[in-house]
């Protein structure tokens, strides 16, 4: 497989600046390649990719065709113009992480959804579900709220009415920010925290793209796509100090504590330890892997192979 550029990551900020007009390259698909692979090559990731062509991340490409490599000034202004987040607070923020697959478990509140409700339906305690979205259980939940449900969960019952026009991020940390961090910086700090750097970088990559401002479907947010209930037990149960929920490098520090844990607790097994950061160990032990959860574990294995081992 041919890599026709190697972009150079930059700050959210610099993503910004204008840039040539078709400043893409032209990349013919060779046998056997994907979509995801393409983006990889190109340190890009495959909805960036996805959005610059206006078509779908799950998109199957055909042999023989074109396409378009963009800038990470083109595809981060692609992005911005087909998943646009807003804060209940009014600030736009990145919109779903990019990469593959879609978190799990994620939905966007419909009008007539509760908390309560959407818990019913997931069957699991409102409380529980309140936690990990950094919710009060008593929450009114606006419309286009982002949302985890239980991996695994059924559809909500309105999960096939229109999408809203915009989205809401719960106020909770950790707080989105503009930032990013290059691999070696996200390599030592999970080193520094028990931490393969290899392993959290491709974990960081596929979350993310190393963007500390991305916020996903499913309500996580940074660099480590941290939810908010995972961010408040790494802070109480395993972060020697407190943690800034506004800083890209505790970001990653509270992901690479809370992936040292998977690791602990599935003896050192890093595709067990990469598929319990996604779909959550206790389903996973208790379900087994999902299809998509196979997918993001071959693709986390696969990325980190480019960054160490």
């Amino acid at each position: 497989m041919r890599s026709l550029r190697i972009s150079v990551l930059t700050t959210l900020a610099a993503t910004l600046v204008a840039s040539p007009a078709s400043a893409h390259v032209l990349h013919t698909v060779e046998p056997g390649e994907t979509l995801w692979q393409i983006a990889a090559a190109n340190n890009l990731t495959t909805r960036t990719v996805a959005a610059y062509n206006g078509i779908s991340e799950n998109a199957n490409v055909i042999l023989g065709s074109q396409i378009k490599v963009p800038t990470v000034t083109e595809g981060a202004a692609a992005l911005a113009a087909t998943a646009p987040v807003q804060q209940s607070s009014g600030t736009i923020v990145a919109g779903t992480p990019p990469g593959a697959p879609r978190p799990q478990g994620g939905y966007v509140v419909r009008p007539g959804d509760t908390l309560t409700g959407l818990a019913a339906q997931s069957g699991v305690p409102v409380a529980q579900m309140a936690y990990m979205n950094g919710l009060k259980p008593t929450a009114w939940l606006l419309i286009g709220t982002v949302i985890k449900l239980p991996s695994g969960a059924p559809a909500p019952a309105n999960a096939s009415a229109p999408l809203p026009a915009t989205r809401v991020v719960p106020k909770a940390d950790p707080i989105p920010t503009p930032g990013r961090l290059s691999a070696g910086r996200v390599g030592q700090l999970a080193a520094e925290h028990g931490a393969p750097a290899s392993l959290a970088a491709a974990i960081a990559w596929q979350e993310s793209g190393f963007n500390n401002a991305m916020v996903s479907s499913a309500n996580a947010r940074g660099i480590m796509q941290v939810m908010p209930g995972t961010w408040n037990w790494v802070q109480s149960n395993l972060a020697p100090g407190p943690l800034d929920p506004r800083s890209p490098e505790d970001n990653v520090r509270a992901g690479s504590l809370y992936l040292a844990r998977l690791l602990r607790e599935t003896r050192g097994d890093a595709r067990l330890a990469a598929a319990g950061y996604y779909q959550g160990l206790s389903s996973v032990r208790e379900r087994g892997m999902f299809d998509d959860t196979k997918r993001y574990v071959d693709n986390v294995l696969a990325l980190r192979a480019r960054f160490g081992e």
